[in-house]
């Protein structure tokens, strides 16, 4: 195939990704409305532990000190037939878009001659695939598709965003990226933005789901979810930043040049660099915590994008 054929393939598995994610909201968010957060088994273990009852000797039914209450349906009750088919057909549709996105960057790179994600179009197509691949992985472990919903709408709303706002046609780049270091450095990038974009789906449901009964898992699961991501991308983000410094010197002479890409780059490292240490050190849980990791993941959020798109400086390649 041409040049020009790989990059309207890509153009058009970017649409099918878009359609895919959709239905796959759609199959997972008649899952949540129709069924119940399925516990683990350890979970369960609890809730199906009979109450120890205390009883005096001689007393009737009705003097029984501690009798267990009539049981109650847990929050674990298994869901419906319709909503247990409907996660599944939200998986398979979540990973038909994902196959899709990912030969939409296969395409698009074979398409430039290079690593595809020299511009924000490309970038924010990764940023996509990078986020629904963390959730699919980690569905595979654990019972996460309780966040189906909410990173398809992600992905969909980014990918659209991209198609829309941010396109940009196939072609040659500004020659500082030119550089085996895009493949070092933006790679690392990516992977740790979708895993934080994970944690910050799991955060924005922690603080949206009430105390009492809701068809979202318990709060503790929520942030659960999170930390792991965070701790998983922090390395990765850490890695980045120096791979950037290194990058920097080799085009510009310089490890750091305070230009505001390195500067929110860092100030998103120091901000997760605080969640984490609140959590070793302050034994924070809860809503405190989720909120530093929410204002964490705004400070990425702004790195990624409003930096490219707002702020001038030796970093903004968005062509928008």
């Amino acid at each position: 195939m041409s040049a020009e054929q790989l990059a309207e393939l890509s153009d058009l598995t970017v649409v099918a990704a878009v359609l895919l994610y959709v239905l796959a909201m759609i199959a997972f968010a008649t899952e949540l409305a129709f069924g119940r957060y399925v516990a683990g088994k350890k979970t369960a273990a609890r809730a199906a532990r009979p109450v120890r009852q205390t009883v005096t000797v001689g007393a009737g039914a009705d003097q029984v000190e501690g009798a267990a209450p009539e049981p109650v349906a847990p929050e674990g009750a298994p869901p419906s037939r319709l909503a247990a088919r409907a996660g599944t057909a939200g998986l398979a549709l979540a990973w038909l878009g994902w196959a899709a996105n990912l030969v939409a960057i296969a395409t698009r790179g074979l398409a430039v001659g290079r690593w595809p994600w020299g511009n924000m179009y490309e970038f924010v197509v990764a940023l996509c695939f990078a986020a629904v691949t963390a959730f699919l992985l980690t569905q595979l472990r654990h019972n996460v598709r309780f966040l189906g919903a909410f990173v398809m709408v992600t992905a969909t709303l980014g990918l659209g965003a991209a198609v829309k706002i941010f396109y940009t046609a196939a072609g040659p780049v500004v020659p500082a990226l030119n550089s085996y270091w895009i493949a070092i450095h933006v790679t690392a990038a990516i992977i740790a933005s979708g895993l934080f974009a994970l944690a910050g789906v799991a955060g924005v449901l922690y603080l949206v789901r009430g105390d009492g009964m809701s068809r979202l898992p318990s709060r503790e699961d929520l942030e659960r979810v999170a930390h792991r991501a965070i701790v998983f991308a922090f390395p990765l983000w850490t890695f980045a930043v120096i791979a950037g410094a290194l990058w920097a010197d080799r085009a510009w002479g310089r490890y750091w040049g305070w230009d505001p890409k390195e500067v929110w780059s860092f100030i998103t490292w120091v901000a997760y660099a605080a969640y984490l240490h609140a959590r070793v050190t302050a034994g924070w849980r809860g809503k405190a915590a989720t909120i530093v990791q929410l204002v964490a993941f705004g400070c990425l959020l702004f790195n990624l994008i409003g930096v490219n798109i707002f702020v001038g400086g030796m970093h903004s390649y968005a062509d928008v």
